[in-house]
């Protein structure tokens, strides 16, 4: 006989973890649609957030959510160093060659970390309710409860912005036609630096709280893999794939690790990757004319 309250707590485990690879993922969009650029960093940038947290809330004790407002913001300038650095310098330049240049960057990100902190296991301070959270009979974990409306509350803001704020115009504008941005007057290499300040951003909040979840450690960009099977399952170039594939994917994982085993989440997530890209090369919602690698 199905535990239906089982599978019930486990499906909302999975939406929780759903939502923090939804918003991971729309870091993920941001920078392709604005650039073009598989970023394969996206985990290690993720890392970097959760760690610069770590080091203002624990290493200086400052309060916590002064600590989650400079982790934001020095992750954001972060990501418009590496766009100014070593992304824009590649413009022209073959694709898989940019790629490589994000698999460096995190491998850069990785040994920062280990330098600065080791590669010891770490915990953030608890800045979360701690009660239980019951939906009926079904128990959630507080964390990912919170955790999940965390990422759902900064999904509305961002789409919302750039809809309706100037610069998410722009940036629509010069992910749609960037020859066209150009005739318009729009500014596309400050356009391309917004892009990746917002995704850095954006990947900082998403760490914080995987951080509070699961704890600190230098491995955590392999967050990043299930980020990329999200975006490619949705569409590299969808924000709306992004998200749903963000869920689809954290159900999923949820279920094959309670049911098959922990080993099976991933093997589960690249076998549905596997079928989606065979039906639709790109991706449930994406465009046709995406080039893949």
């Amino acid at each position: 006989m199905t535990d239906w309250l089982f599978l019930f707590e486990v499906t909302l485990a999975g939406i929780g973890s759903g939502g923090l690879y939804a918003l991971a993922g729309l870091a993920f969009v941001i920078v392709y649609k604005a650039t073009r650029v598989v970023n394969l960093a996206i985990g290690e940038m993720l890392m970097m957030g959760a760690y610069i947290f770590f080091a203002f809330a624990s290493g200086l004790q400052w309060p916590i959510w002064l600590a989650v407002v400079l982790a934001i913001f020095c992750s954001g300038v972060m990501g418009g160093v590496i766009e100014r650095l070593a992304i824009r310098p590649m413009l022209g330049e073959s694709p898989i060659s940019v790629f490589m240049v994000t698999v460096g960057l995190g491998s850069i990100m990785v040994g920062l970390v280990e330098l600065i902190w080791t590669a010891d296991q770490r915990r953030l301070p608890e800045f979360m309710p701690a009660e239980p959270i019951f939906l009926g009979e079904a128990f959630i974990s507080s964390k990912v409860f919170y955790g999940f409306w965390i990422a759902v509350a900064l999904v509305a803001i961002v789409v919302a912005i750039f809809r309706y704020w100037r610069g998410g115009v722009a940036l629509r504008a010069t992910a749609s036609d960037q020859g066209a941005a150009y005739s318009m007057g729009i500014n596309v290499p400050r356009v391309f630096s917004l892009a990746w300040v917002t995704s850095a951003a954006l990947a900082a909040v998403a760490g914080i709280v995987v951080g509070a979840i699961g704890g600190l450690s230098s491995s955590m960009g392999i967050f990043g893999l299930s980020v990329l099977v999200v975006v490619i399952v949705g569409g590299l170039d969808s924000v709306v794939g992004a998200l749903l594939a963000g869920l689809l994917i954290g159900v999923l994982e949820a279920w094959a690790s309670a049911y098959l085993g922990g080993e099976y989440k991933l093997l589960v997530t690249f076998i549905v990757l596997v079928v989606v890209l065979m039906l639709r090369p790109y991706g449930l919602f994406g465009t046709r004319e995406i080039e893949r690698l």
